[in-house]
């Protein structure tokens, strides 16, 4: 069966146009494609915008604004996002890099969404045609039927963002989890502020708020992360795939994080 494109100058028509059934929206195809690709009958069309601000990265005063229609190798090679090349660039290989959108990657399920898990650790704001969103209130519902326009937040100050990927094929294997987390420090050394975003430990990524909490006031020391790497694994509910088993992913997460603290 021929499946139908279309192409619309602006969102908004564009989202007018996602009412019929069966349409999806196409942006980079790296999950719509594949899905049509391998049987998705529910599918019958795509429909896409080429509103030039979906494709912009604009960063100004220590505020970024990324177009859902960014790329993850646009992203990577952006002299002012340097802090995120590491969490672009552990999506897929080059040429899922040069597809995969900002957007996409927001509703890309686990194991994969591994950009998603910076962004909410970096508390960003979802633009769509009907408004703007907290990351993890989007998350909470993956943003109901309108079309994802930007992602917006405040550049991490300095050292600040740290992200981790664990896969068990190097380069670009599927997640078996990852981390992202933006921590500051008091003038002690102590943790002022922390937040810790977790991916593969549910069905979307989710913020680690016991971990969170018990880093406040404590030093990025062995001891001092301990009462963290002991809470991390609160509320988490992963899924055994064939990447790895739930049990494996619950063992392995306090570890990981703890490396990543202390990096």
């Amino acid at each position: 069966m021929a499946l139908a494109l279309q192409t619309f100058a602006t969102v908004k028509d564009a989202n007018a146009a996602l009412k019929a059934a069966g349409t999806r929206y196409l942006g980079g195809g790296t999950l719509v494609i594949r899905a049509a690709n391998e049987g998705d009958v529910s599918v019958s069309g795509f429909v896409r915008s080429t509103e030039p601000s979906l494709s912009t990265i604009a960063v100004a005063g220590g505020k970024v604004r990324i177009g859902a229609s960014v790329t993850m190798a646009a992203i990577a090679r952006h002299a002012d996002l340097a802090a995120l090349a590491k969490a672009a660039r552990a999506v897929g290989g080059p040429a899922v890099r040069n597809m995969a959108t900002v957007g996409g990657n927001l509703f890309a399920p686990a194991p994969y969404g591994d950009f998603a898990v910076a962004l909410l650790a970096l508390d960003a704001i979802v633009g769509t045609d009907d408004g703007e969103t907290p990351i993890e209130t989007f998350l909470a519902s993956r943003g109901g039927s309108a079309i994802v326009t930007s992602v917006s937040f405040a550049l991490p100050k300095a050292d600040s963002f740290r992200f981790l990927k664990v896969s068990r094929v190097k380069p670009k294997g599927v997640s078996v989890l990852s981390i992202a987390s933006v921590l500051e420090l008091a003038p002690d050394g102590t943790v002022s502020s922390a937040r810790i975003a977790l991916g593969c430990m549910a069905d979307r990524p989710m913020r680690a708020k016991a971990a969170e909490k018990a880093l406040i006031g404590r030093s990025l020391t062995k001891d001092g992360i301990a009462p963290a790497l002991a809470a991390v694994n609160d509320g988490t509910l992963p899924a055994t795939d064939p990447i790895a088993s739930a049990w494996y992913r619950n063992e392995v997460l306090p570890v990981h994080l703890g490396r990543l603290l202390l990096s």
